[in-house]
């Protein structure tokens, strides 16, 4: 079978289209025929390994200390089951899901063998396979983080770094649960921010959200680029600071603030919980909630991919489709 060769910690450039055995489910697997995987940031840092120093080492071990131990990047995937162990009651041949793979990776690959117990579920009906190959670590991260707001209708909140990954669902779930969403991000992403529900959109390259005196119930800072310390000032009195991306010196800023300010600062990664893909589904079949994909290529095109993730332009998810003849 074809798949995305990691061989060399580094750049984009580094992966290779190659061809590899097609896995053999074992008694208690699923065989996935993969159509599509969704290229994440997180593929991005594990392809560089731009890990902080404090993790590094560890996280090193487990990756493989001087190249990768598992050859196949990619967390998240959709597309057919070809394949059952025989101890498998779950799921039959043709059933079409959505699965993330996590640290055991291997998603851009042509097909990809699961426990029946892994993080997977069917895939809404009324999404492509390049839709729905977004949501285990999109939609599921955002939900996470939403839960972690407790989010009260008519509150204000401010979402920073909107237009990415988790932003455009967090977008989406907040205003499900009826507030009122100012999406922060740069010029050219603001259109897209409104069409997904956005109030209020603030431009980070021409205005200071800190500086218009606004302040906020909520703060989702997914970005994680930025001075928490300084973000926190547009944070009410007993409002809540949501830090998606824990970097050691955001964490450690936003602990000290907490503590002399008395906001609540919150972080924490999100647990893999296949009940949140089923309630995800629930939303987008009925309507209510729509992944956004920025661009689809093709699995030989994953080079480009990784370039345009990193480029910093994207606005939702860049995707590898296995069959679409549309991926550009």
């Amino acid at each position: 079978m074809k798949a995305v060769l990691w061989t060399k910690y580094g750049s984009p450039d580094l992966l290779n289209i190659g061809e590899v055995d097609k896995p053999i489910p074992k008694d208690d697997e699923v065989l996935v025929e993969v159509h599509a995987s969704n290229v994440t940031p997180g593929d991005c840092e594990i392809r560089r390994f731009d890990m902080h120093v404090l993790f590094w080492f560890p996280v090193r071990i487990y990756m493989g200390l001087f190249k990768p131990k598992r050859p196949i990047l990619g967390m998240e995937l959709s597309g057919e089951i070809e394949a059952v162990g025989k101890n498998v009651n779950q799921f039959k041949v043709g059933d079409h899901v959505a699965a993330g793979t996590g640290m055991g990776l291997g998603a851009y690959a042509e097909y990809k063998c699961l426990k029946e117990s892994a993080f997977m579920s069917p895939k809404p009906s009324n999404l492509s396979f390049e839709e729905a190959t977004t949501i285990p670590t999109g939609g599921t991260n955002a939900l996470h983080y939403i839960r972690k707001a407790n989010l009260q209708s008519g509150q204000k909140v401010l979402i920073i770094g909107a237009a990415g990954c988790f932003g455009t669902y967090t977008v989406q779930l907040a205003k499900l649960a009826g507030v009122e969403v100012t999406a922060v991000d740069s010029t050219d992403k603001l259109e897209a921010l409104r069409s997904i529900g956005a109030d209020n959109v603030i431009d980070f390259t021409k205005d200071d959200f800190v500086k218009n005196g606004e302040v906020y119930d909520v703060i989702f800072d997914i970005a994680g680029k930025n001075s928490v310390s300084r973000n926190m000032k547009s944070l009410k009195n007993n409002g809540r600071y949501i830090l998606a991306t824990p970097w050691v010196k955001q964490v450690l800023q936003g602990l000290w603030s907490s503590v002399i300010s008395g906001k609540k600062f919150i972080f924490s990664l999100a647990n893999e919980r296949i009940e949140d893909l089923v309630y995800l589904t629930g939303l987008i079949e009925a309507g209510k909630l729509k992944p956004v994909i920025d661009r689809i290529y093709p699995l030989e095109k994953t080079v480009q991919a990784h370039h345009r993730v990193e480029s910093g332009q994207k606005i939702g998810h860049v995707v590898i489709s296995m069959n679409n003849p549309a991926a550009s």
